[in-house]
């Protein structure tokens, strides 16, 4: 078995092992769970029943994990987007009217275009028509980004109605359990322990439980019912696909799947792997990836921020992937056990994670302020508008107009310019809709 393994993925080229690829693969899981039940619970406010909803979201992480193990060979993690999925159940079905089964569709159309575009020369030109600066901006960003998502949900940074976030409040259980659990993830990661974060999350998990963060009292198990997918599965409805809206949403969907694919992979493929030749085709699996969602009942898949959780953990090749894949499918048997893993065991995995991925920000030429500056919009952006999409937008419009000031025309692509404009006509359909 092992040997097939080794062959199939070439573990040894990649200088890993089965045991290794494993445990990036837990680590990866662990890191990425919650998706399940978030994304099921944002699907239900679109109408989609929830049972249905989870099950949905199992499946098509699965398929996405799946596809892009064996496709590119690749250890990344997808998983309906947590952006997309927002756009699907409260701008889509929410603002713009559509009904679910149609917005459904509009995913299954807007997969469709994606890989028009993954499989031809435009993604080619995409990839090379974006400045150096502009893809180590989003990389930097996407990892503020992480940072930010692991201090909220510890709690070290809550909201506030004055000042939009405050420092949380250190007499919570939870923020000083996470301030444990940074440290032993820190020492582990820094001691270099095979298995560091898988390490850590159980760690934290046992931590938290003696803390009275957990109620092992409530853990139940009981078995889906394939019922409610039943109301899922194949349910598209293409009746509204020669409305405006309808190509509104697939042209709004399409925008965000290709982007935030694009600067996901650019962070992981590129710069945690620096294997730049599995670009393409881990953006060709992602679109085919995309395209599965609209049949399987959810929103779009995309390569996740979580995937940097098993890069860093070891994950070199397509079996961490896969891997990941089989525990989403065996996690409809285990949900209750999933459930209770605490933010307090997985925030200190992103925070460290998101401090990984900002030493790219030495890449940027601040030097120049045409490059630095659109750049900068994009890492902040990227944080404060809590979206991969929204953030690459501000910086990407701002490119051309800074260059164009500067008179420096001749240093913008003909795509570029497109790809500014597409990004504009985002915004301003999202402004009417």
């Amino acid at each position: 078995m092992k040997n097939k393994l080794n062959s199939l993925f070439n573990l040894k080229e990649y200088n890993t092992t089965v045991k290794g690829e494993i445990l990036a693969g837990l680590t990866s899981f662990f890191a990425i769970v919650y998706i399940i039940v978030v994304n099921a619970s944002i699907l239900s406010d679109a109408g989609l029943p929830l049972e249905g909803a989870i099950i949905a979201t199992v499946l098509s992480s699965f398929v996405g994990c799946i596809l892009v193990g064996f496709i590119s060979n690749a250890p990344l993690i997808l998983v309906p987007g947590m952006g997309v999925n927002a756009l699907f159940s409260y701008t889509i079905v929410g603002s713009m009217g559509l009904s679910w089964q149609q917005a459904l569709a509009a995913v299954f159309v807007s997969g469709i275009v994606f890989s028009i575009i993954a499989f031809t020369k435009f993604s080619k030109t995409l990839t090379e028509s974006i400045p150096i600066s502009l893809k180590e901006a989003i990389t930097v960003g996407i990892g503020i980004l992480i940072t930010f998502i692991g201090l909220q949900k510890s709690g070290i940074v809550i909201g506030s109605k004055t000042t939009f976030v405050a420092l949380g409040h250190f007499n919570n259980p939870i923020v000083y359990v996470t301030f444990i659990n940074l440290i032993i993830t820190l020492i582990l990661f820094i001691k270099n322990v095979p298995g560091n974060f898988l390490i850590s999350m159980i760690v934290g998990t046992i931590i938290s439980y003696f803390f009275g963060l957990l109620d092992i009292a409530k853990l139940t198990f009981s078995n889906f019912s394939l019922g409610a997918y039943k109301e899922l599965f194949f349910k598209m409805d293409f009746s509204s696909i020669t409305s405006i809206t309808f190509w509104i949403a697939v042209f709004s969907l399409t925008l965000v799947l290709v982007f935030e694919n694009l600067g996901l992979l650019h962070a992981h493929i590129n710069v945690m792997l620096k294997e730049e030749n599995k670009f393409k085709t881990s953006f060709e699996a992602c679109s085919l990836s995309a395209i599965t969602c609209g049949f399987l009942g959810t929103s779009p898949t995309v390569a996740t921020i979580e995937t940097a959780a098993g890069i860093t953990a070891g994950g070199k090749t397509g079996l961490t992937s896969i891997f990941t894949g089989i525990l989403f499918l065996l996690s409809l048997f285990l949900l209750p056990i999933i459930k209770i893993i605490p933010n307090s065991a997985i925030s200190p995995v992103l925070i460290v994670i998101g401090g990984l991925m900002i030493k790219n920000v030495l890449n940027i030429d601040f030097n120049d302020f045409s490059e630095g500056f659109p750049a900068f919009l994009i890492i902040v952006m990227i944080p404060l508008t809590f979206s991969i999409v929204d953030g690459m937008g501000f910086g990407f419009i701002a490119y051309p107009i800074v260059k164009l000031s500067g008179r420096k025309s001749k240093e913008i692509s003909y795509a570029m310019y497109i790809i500014s404009i597409m990004f504009l006509l985002n915004f301003i359909l999202h402004s009417v809709s």
